[in-house]
């Protein structure tokens, strides 16, 4: 599945990072991310099909952890760059580069998590009894434009969102810092795409910046 493959990225991820950005030693963090992992494949070792309230417990907590320690990384790597005289700016573009990288992918891990009550409840739940959306995507508003984008419509086609729509939902929040053409509707939808857009920026502007201007110096 794609959110496994996304969980294993960002555990490897945070193991290549510089020792010195990282939370405790260096493999206990992706080893707990991994035993996290373990018990979601199992209950849903080929498509999402099943779901009990533990396992939905502990795949937002996995993805919270992520953010967590990612965060850490990102408060370490600017503390790094603004006290150390001394520092490899290669190195620092590309630490600052997987902690981007690792902040796309854990929130677009959550925001699929989260929105109308998860994966499996969006995949198989009638319309009428998911949860309120967090997110309103094109699709879900595009049922009375012309025939062949209608097509493609919530309303009409019964699209759901899938990964590769909160990926992209993700990476253009990252990206241009703000929402392009999905809307975040609950207020935790807001508060998490502000906080994603907010790390963004911090690795993008000062760090990759700084980084940039030492290798020109």
């Amino acid at each position: 599945m794609p959110a496994t493959a996304a969980t294993l990225a960002v555990a490897a991820l945070y193991a290549l990072l510089p020792g010195e950005l990282l939370l405790g030693p260096r493999l206990v963090v992706p080893v707990v991310e991994l035993v996290l992992l373990v018990p979601l494949v199992i209950v849903n070792p080929n498509r999402m099909t099943r779901e009990t309230r533990w396992s939905r417990m502990i795949a937002i907590g996995l993805d919270l952890v992520v953010i967590a320690t990612n965060l850490y990384s990102l408060v370490a790597l600017v503390y790094q760059l603004v006290n150390s005289d001394a520092h490899d700016p290669k190195r620092l573009l590309v630490a600052a580069l997987q902690v981007w990288l690792t902040n796309l992918l854990a929130f677009a891990l959550l925001f699929w998590e989260l929105d109308r009550g998860g994966a499996v409840a969006r995949a198989h739940a009638q319309r009428g009894d998911l949860q309120a959306a967090d997110f309103r995507f094109s699709q879900d508003e595009n049922d009375d434009a012309v025939a062949e984008v209608s097509r493609g419509a919530s309303k009409t086609s019964g699209w759901i969102p899938t990964f590769v729509d909160y990926f992209y939902v993700s990476l253009t929040n990252s990206s241009a810092f703000s929402p392009t053409d999905t809307m975040p509707l609950s207020s935790r939808a807001k508060l998490l795409m502000a906080t994603e857009a907010t790390a963004a920026l911090i690795t993008s502007l000062l760090v990759v910046a700084r980084a940039v201007g030492t290798l020109q110096s």
